[in-house]
Parts: C-alpha cells; sequence; structure tokens
C-alpha cells in the first residue's frame, strides 16, 4: 500500500477530486496549507501598504491506494492539477505498511 500526497493550487481541487472519482478513488483527505516553492512569496498593496505574502495557500491531497493503483492516481492527479504554470504543486509517494478500518476492524488492503 501507498501513500499518495499531493499539494496543488486551490482552483485545481475540483478538477482532481472529479478525475479521481472518475477513475473509482472515492476516498481522499483535503487539507488547506500554506508554503512556497520556487515561486517564493509576493508583494501585494493593502489600503496603499505593500507588503509581502511569504506563503501561498495550497490544497494538501492525501489517498491510501494498493501498490497497482499508484501510478494511475499519479498521473490522475497530475494531469488534472497541471496548469502549466509556477507553483502547480508537487506529487509524492510513501510506502505504508499497515491501515485499520476504525468501524470494522479490517487491516490491511481490504480496509483502503
Amino acid at each position: 500500500m501507498k501513500l499518495v500526497t499531493a499539494v496543488i493550487q486551490p482552483f485545481r481541487l475540483e478538477e482532481v477530486k472529479d478525475a479521481l472519482a472518475a477513475s473509482s478513488h472515492k476516498g481522499l483527505t483535503v487539507t488547506e496549507v500554506k508554503g512556497y516553492g520556487s515561486q517564493k512569496g509576493h508583494a501585494e498593496v493593502y489600503r496603499g501598504t505593500e507588503f509581502t505574502v511569504d506563503f501561498r495557500p495550497k490544497i494538501r491531497i492525501e489517498l491510501i491506494v494498493s501498490d497497482e493503483d499508484c501510478e494511475t492516481v499519479i498521473a490522475t492527479i497530475v494531469e488534472s492539477a497541471r496548469t502549466g504554470n509556477i507553483g502547480d504543486g508537487k506529487v509524492w509517494v510513501q510506502e505504508i505498511s499497515n491501515v485499520v478500518r476504525v468501524r470494522t476492524g479490517e487491516r490491511g488492503p481490504a480496509a483502503i
């Protein structure tokens, strides 16, 4: 099993969610986060005063998937989140040793 984590632009969330649902991946966790990569911060003006915003709003998506579905999920996220502009995000994968479904007590792949 794998934990697929993606950090994407907030306005791409619906496209990613719909693409994952269309490819039969129904469970995911979404968190609003802030961060920056190579685009760094940006300057904004509020009531005539310029200030620097260091962190940009992002969306973090996490899914636990089977080993067989991992590459498909990555491709789906990348294709649906890509705008071609700086700051589109990142996707990374971690190994999961065990999962337990709280409601039933199922373990391993059956709990996904």
